[in-house]
């Protein structure tokens, strides 16, 4: 899912009329038009800005909105160039057409990726408003300068205001290659921002998928099979509609539709049909059966994703060899905001609105589910009440589209979380052979680390992608790209195929592979009786290092590990808790080759087993923090997710079924549970990276990793319970 930005991609301005007196600049990142070129008068780009003849600004966004603050970040870079006051800007979400691509919110790339592109549109308009204003006066250029929507001549003071301007600027060429602002200079990116949508989340006035209302709109809720790949048999489509409120009962694709004046009487009549199914192929299917294809794949080799020189060779040749298993559970999103999406299909064209982390995939299946034209089928993106990779499948605007086309009215589906749970997709269960081979005197040597585990099967690989071994880097992220200098290094992966749905997690595929690296990091520093942060220190030497065509600097993860263990009071001890043992834990990890994070987490331990975590010290490298209280959210909120993996649920299978229903026994982290956190954020004016997903993958090995410290006793699975240490 996640990818480095792609500097291939040629970044592009245009200018274009709208109705009145108007600047429109659009910006996009697609192959195929030139910067400054002149565009027909028909032309209508993606409409990144917009600034009116009464000076308001207008910027589009083209990312969704689900929590992590995207429509905040992504104008702050806008605004920084174009030199406008943030408090008084409009900002439109932008919907897929009109020249607009590449429209997905994932991989934590929405800040990486726009960076340049925002900050060229804003510089361009901020040159071609001063051009304007220095025409208007017949003065020179450079004696002009922008500040807070309004141009100022230095030598006489005088101003206009960006809005008097737009015309006379709307007939000048664009900029090819703008002036960028020095950081040094940046008024706005850098500063703590509030949300843009916080006023309206907080009083409830915010629009979210669930919260819409049609004029004669039906609900629906669908009766699915609870194994994957079964079918309905028999059903009561009688007793269904005898429930007041229900209207139809519709067959489709992935099972029985609902349709009532409401989503209770929906629900109630889903009760009533009293489906007998067809469980098909799949209905066997189990984690302890999983669990043994695993353990079988791991123990032996798989897809080499990484080799520098003979690790199986330094391995045999070792004086030491230390040896460990770890294995993570399957993990579901439980976004709080149920699923759900608003479809009308009507005289040949169908109307969408709802939360999707992905427009144009949506835009894209429901025209091929209903046999339309893509510019038939038209998308409204909403807020997001939690996406985490969730809401970048489709599956449920397609339902809401087959619904709306078999019933012939307005509908919006909902799933019950306990529908989500049972046939969302999943992070998948793995299991990590790891192996290290020590020197003489106990330095390492030889580093393996063997994962099994599904593939991503929502968009099922080609035969192609299955022979090409790149193709598995997707599925071994934190695995190959191991940061630390061993002289020799294997990593494999071996691909066990199930029928459960696995696709894109917050983090992805990282947190398996970074839990078991960094724990056995840990491990080889009890072993040789070294400091787990003198370890990694000395592990991070050269400076850099090349895998995969992307270069890390091991330097920017030295910093942080030495930062947060600074800010941490590492090697001090910590304050006794009554009855309770005590301990720190450190991890770290480079995320997408890029952003550097490490955390330093303080645990405590009660005589049963069960364990606190008081206190988490973060300590980053994300290059240039465009909003840094838009940062410290995106970490506090990373840790509580990694916590729920690492401290409370899993999602389980027993007969072809999910186990699991609800927060009642898949629980999440709590308020109550939640630690304090401090976040120290290295100063740079580097490209951003990406910050939605860095948070997640170190914080279970961190925790994992203190309760080593407070019991000396190593924990190599997740969740961890209490009866581990009890």
């Amino acid at each position: 899912m996640s990818a480095a930005p792609n500097t291939t991609r040629r970044d592009f301005l245009k200018i274009g009329s709208v109705t009145g007196a108007a600047l429109v600049l659009g910006v996009g990142w697609t192959e195929g038009a030139e910067a400054g070129t002149a565009p027909s008068a028909s032309f209508r780009p993606s409409l990144w800005l917009a600034i009116a003849s009464d000076g308001a600004v207008t910027i589009t966004v083209h990312r969704s909105e689900m929590g992590q603050g995207v429509r905040t970040a992504l104008p702050m870079i806008l605004a920084e160039e174009l030199d406008v006051d943030f408090a008084g800007i409009h900002i439109a979400q932008a919907s897929p057409g009109h020249g607009i691509e590449d429209m997905g919110t994932g991989g934590s790339d929405s800040v990486a990726s726009a960076w340049r592109p925002l900050r060229r549109a804003g510089a361009a308009a901020r040159e071609m408003l001063a051009t304007a204003a220095a025409t208007t006066w017949g003065v020179d250029r450079a004696a002009c300068l922008t500040e807070q929507g309004f141009v100022v001549h230095r030598p006489t003071g005088r101003r206009l205001a960006y809005g008097a301007l737009v015309a006379t600027a709307a007939t000048l060429p664009v900029p090819q290659d703008p002036p960028l602002k020095s950081s040094r200079d940046f008024r706005l990116v850098g500063q703590r921002v509030r949300r843009h949508d916080g006023p309206a989340i907080v009083t409830g006035s915010a629009t979210y998928g669930l919260d819409l209302r049609v004029p004669g709109m039906l609900r629906a809720v669908i009766a699915r099979c609870p194994v994957i790949g079964g079918s309905p048999a028999r059903w009561d489509a009688a007793a269904a509609k005898r429930v007041a409120g229900v209207r139809d009962v519709a067959p489709i694709s992935t099972g029985l539709a609902v349709v009532a004046d409401s989503t209770w009487a929906a629900l109630r009549g889903r009760d009533a049909l009293a489906v007998t199914w067809d469980e098909g192929p799949n209905a066997a299917f189990s984690s302890a059966s999983f669990r043994k294809q695993l353990e079988d794949a791991v123990a032996r080799p798989g897809v080499v994703t990484r080799r520098d020189g003979d690790a199986t060779a330094a391995l045999e040749g070792a004086a030491k060899r230390l040896e460990a298993v770890y294995a993570y559970p399957f993990e579901a999103h439980a976004g709080l905001e149920p699923l759900s999406f608003f479809a009308h299909v009507h005289d040949g064209r169908c109307e969408l609105r709802g939360g999707t982390q992905h427009p144009e995939r949506v835009q894209r299946e429901v025209a091929k589910a209903l046999g339309f034209a893509l510019d038939r089928v038209e998308v409204e993106v909403t807020l997001i009440g939690g996406g985490f990779g969730r809401r970048l499948a489709a599956d449920y605007a397609v339902e809401a589209a087959e619904i709306s086309r078999a019933v012939a009215a307005p509908v919006q589906v909902m799933w019950t979380h306990a529908d989500d749970l049972h046939r969302g997709h999943f992070e998948c269960a793995s299991l990590h052979r790891m192996e290290a081979g020590l020197d003489d005197a106990g330095r390492p040597a030889a580093w393996l680390h063997r994962k099994a585990s599904a593939f991503h099967n929502l968009t099922p690989p080609t035969a192609e992608e299955l022979a090409d071994p790149e193709s598995y880097s997707g599925s071994a992220w934190g695995q190959y790209d191991v940061p630390y200098a061993f002289p020799n290094i294997l990593t494999d992966y071996s691909r066990v195929d199930i029928p459960v749905k696995i696709g894109p997690w917050r983090s992805v595929f990282s947190p398996p592979c970074t839990f078991a690296r960094e724990c056995f990091v840990d491990e080889i520093a009890a072993a040789t009786g070294r400091d787990p942060l003198e370890l990694r220190l000395a592990l991070l030497e050269p400076a850099s290092f090349t895998v995969a065509g992307q270069t890390v600097d091991r330097q920017r993860f030295q910093r942080v590990l030495r930062l947060a263990c600074e800010k941490a009071g590492w090697g001090k001890p910590l304050a006794p808790v009554a009855g309770r043992r005590v301990g720190r834990g450190l991890a770290g990890n480079v995320y997408d080759f890029y952003t550097h994070l490490a955390y330093v987490a303080e645990v405590s331990i009660g005589a049963q087993g069960d364990v606190r975590v008081h206190r988490v010290v973060c300590a980053v490298d994300c290059g240039q923090a465009v909003n840094p209280l838009g940062i410290e959210g995106q970490i506090e909120s990373g840790i509580l997710w990694g916590l729920s993996a690492a401290l409370k649920g899993e999602i389980t299978f027993e007969a072809g079924r999910v186990e699991q229903s609800g927060y009642d026994d898949y629980p999440v982290m709590s308020i109550r549970d939640a630690p304090a956190v401090e976040v120290h954020i290295v100063p740079s004016d580097g490209r951003p990276g990406g910050m939605g997903e860095p948070p997640v993958p170190p914080i279970a090995p961190a925790v994992l990793n203190a309760v080593f410290a407070a019991t000396g006793r190593r924990v190599r699975r997740l969740p961890l319970r209490a009866t581990d240490l009890a």
